[in-house]
């Protein structure tokens, strides 16, 4: 039996494009090859915290331990802890190589030619300035190794190159709105991180999932097809005993200097569950944002693109509840589909963030996340009266067979909604408490308690649209479950209700 259900066959459907060869999509691969995006995952934990402590708990000590290749992909690239402590992380990992290249010359018995360690960092936005005038090549600008310290505020190339760290750091971006919004880790090609943050200064409530398995290589054919399509793929870089001896002996960050930084949001759950049915669900940018400005215009139907039809499925075959957490809601699609659910009786909470990103909402979609939840609530109550009242009346006229039929086809009851705005905890924000978030940037789509969404996809017009994005689809009962855990810990104390029917 298929474990991935009712879902798979009809989400295959809605994304393949049979013509996709010439597709302005990128890549391309996705809708020409929709199954090759199925596998499965084992699932090794999940957490949340700011991106700052998510990236000095796991992400960076993950790094320093790397054999022989680090990809790093991420939105947008400042000046933050974060940032410092990568940099503090790259430089402690180019010491440890040179320190053993030092410490076995040729002439000494032991020695052994230490391999390159390749790092590739992949970023879309660093300022207004760099977007500009940034080329439309989809090969992007790759940074000389003279821009590293003063534009970047990365390690200096000499060290680098001393601990025969090879360093690749490369940018895309779009004109108009373009970015490529995806985020993710995958060191030595055989484990991946997929956390929400960018590398940046915001202190928001963040997640991150760690998997290994099949899952990885469908990731890294996706990073090959968007930052590098001469990758090879298959290629598994061989590390010597003696190299790993002195790898897996490595002090981690905090033992070393750099200090882990955490949050009072920060919560993670070790899970490792194997064999679990995983779909990554890419969402190519599109250059043309196909704005409708005119009220009496229908809002444009957004690209079936991997990411986007396995929301709107996911939505439409709920049979019992739907838990959606964005940084803002304003897709037009999501709003529908969450109506036609609660028209079903299907119970909707909805959990985003109050005044985020406005200019950004109002530049690429028109509109701001609580006008849309007005106009949502609006909508709701409007079906909520028309419920009742057809309820009240629908068997009133018994010898009106079509209106009888129509009165069984509904639903027993409307569905409940409830919307929720994200809020620092009280205490924590009047003692000014470090690394307290200020507004959620999770996003996770739960479905039933068995089908969860994650990765950098929000509920915005933007992310439907015109930005690339990239999620991860997880169909069991066991991970929903465990992240429901973790996030409803991180909420706790940290919402306030907008709306509850």
């Amino acid at each position: 039996m298929n474990p991935l259900g009712r879902f798979e066959e009809p989400w295959i459907e809605s994304v393949r494009q049979p013509n996709s060869s010439c597709s302005p999509d990128f890549p391309s691969y996705p809708s020409s090859e929709p199954e090759s995006l199925v596998s499965t995952s084992s699932v090794v934990s999940f957490e949340t915290g700011t991106g700052a402590s998510i990236y000095t708990r796991s992400l960076l000590p993950a790094i320093l331990a790397a054999k022989h290749e680090v990809i790093l992909v991420t939105c947008f690239w400042a000046p933050s802890s974060t940032l410092t402590a990568l940099r503090e992380t790259l430089q402690q990992l180019a010491k440890l190589r040179e320190d053993h290249i030092r410490s076995r010359p040729p002439s000494h018995p032991d020695h052994r030619p230490l391999s390159p360690l390749n790092i590739s960092i992949c970023f879309s936005s660093r300022s207004l300035f760099q977007k500009l005038f940034h080329t439309t090549s989809r090969d992007g600008y790759t940074y000389p190794p003279s821009k590293w310290v003063s534009q970047l505020g990365l390690p200096d190339p000499t060290l680098l190159k001393a601990g025969l760290v090879n360093l690749r750091v490369k940018s895309l971006f779009f004109l108009p709105f373009s970015v490529m919004h995806p985020k993710f880790l995958i060191v030595d090609r055989r484990r991946a991180w997929l956390p929400s943050a960018n590398v940046s200064w915001e202190p928001w409530l963040e997640d991150c999932i760690e998997v290994t398995g099949d899952v990885v290589t469908a990731l890294l054919r996706f990073y090959g097809g968007v930052w590098d399509r001469h990758l090879e793929i298959d290629r598994q870089p061989s590390v010597t005993d003696d190299l790993q001896r002195q790898v897996d002996a490595a002090p981690h960050p905090g033992m070393t200097g750099s200090t882990s930084i955490e949050s009072p949001a920060g919560h993670v759950v070790t899970l490792q569950l194997d064999n679990i049915p995983t779909i990554l669900l890419p969402s190519s940018h599109h250059r043309n944002p196909q704005f409708r400005p005119l009220p009496w215009q229908r809002y444009q139907r957004p690209p079936a693109t991997p990411l986007n039809s396995a929301i709107l499925r996911l939505l439409a075959m709920a049979e019992k509840k739907i838990y959606v957490q964005t940084p803002n809601l304003t897709s037009a699609a999501v709003i529908d589909a969450l109506l036609e659910a609660l028209d079903r009786g299907i119970d909707v909470t909805v959990v985003t963030s109050k005044g985020m990103m406005i200019l950004e909402q109002i530049l690429t979609g028109g509109t701001i996340t609580s006008w849309c939840l007005r106009s949502f609530v609006k909508l709701y109550e409007k079906r909520k009266k028309h419920f009742i009242h057809s309820h009240s009346t629908g068997g009133v006229n018994d010898e009106d067979s079509n209106a009888m039929l129509d009165l069984e086809a509904r639903p027993p009851r409307l569905g409940s909604l409830e919307i929720l705005y994200f809020q620092p905890l009280r205490a924590n924000q009047l003692e000014q408490a470090p690394e307290e978030p200020v507004q959620s940037h999770l996003k996770l789509v739960m479905i039933d308690n068995e089908y969860a969404v994650l990765g950098s996809g929000n509920m915005d017009r933007a992310s439907w649209f015109t930005s690339q994005e990239l999620g991860i689809l997880f169909q069991s009962k066991e991970v929903v479950a465990n992240v429901h855990h973790v996030v409803s810990e991180a909420l706790r104390g940290r919402t306030s209700l907008f709306f509850s029917s």
